[in-house]
């Protein structure tokens, strides 16, 4: 049962994700949207860690002390600002973010307003992605480059503030054009 509700969770949120990415274009994109979920690698892990409120990469990061499924996920998606993270020009012992091409921080807002409607379910609002997002934004560190995070920020912002459709319509008209 489990099995199928995962499947469920995951195929909902894809959806969400490509309805979102054609609303801007990204159509593309929005049919490769989280392929990577359906390989046994991090299928599997889901099933077995499947909570339907958060994540089960949460789950098994919180059994096994790391998430090898996220770690199969975010090496294989570029909408994971994680994907983007290599060493710095100026000191090959740090680890940095790079700049992440705008298509990905598009479909990265699109992945988290998909993942908030999920797990949030009826307490859904616009302002959801932002609140978690800020709770997360210390964490992240340098590991956010500075223009992808003025990106981000000032679209969850937008999505907050304005709602999704005027979002929607500023990432057609500016950001996208």
């Amino acid at each position: 049962m489990k099995a199928w509700r995962h499947f469920c969770t995951i195929t909902h949120h894809k959806i969400l994700v490509m309805k979102h990415c054609f609303r801007v274009g990204l159509y593309k994109q929005g049919i490769l949207h989280d392929l990577s979920k359906y390989t046994p690698s991090e299928f599997l892990v889901g099933c077995r860690y499947y909570q339907g409120t958060r994540s089960p990469n949460n789950a098994e990061r919180e059994a096994t002390g790391c998430s090898r499924a996220w770690l199969h996920h975010k090496g294989r998606n570029k909408h994971h600002y994680e994907y983007w993270i290599d060493y710095g020009l100026e000191d090959e012992n740090t680890l940095v973010g790079m700049k992440m091409p705008v298509k990905y921080v598009v479909e990265m807002v699109m992945d988290r307003i998909a993942a908030s409607k999920i797990y949030m379910k009826d307490k859904y609002t616009d302002a959801c992605p932002l609140v978690y997002y800020e709770q997360g934004a210390a964490m992240m560190g340098n590991m956010l480059h500075e223009d992808t995070k003025k990106l981000l920020e000032k679209l969850l912002k937008i999505l907050a503030e304005k709602g999704e459709d005027y979002m929607f319509a500023y990432i057609r008209k500016y950001v996208l054009k």
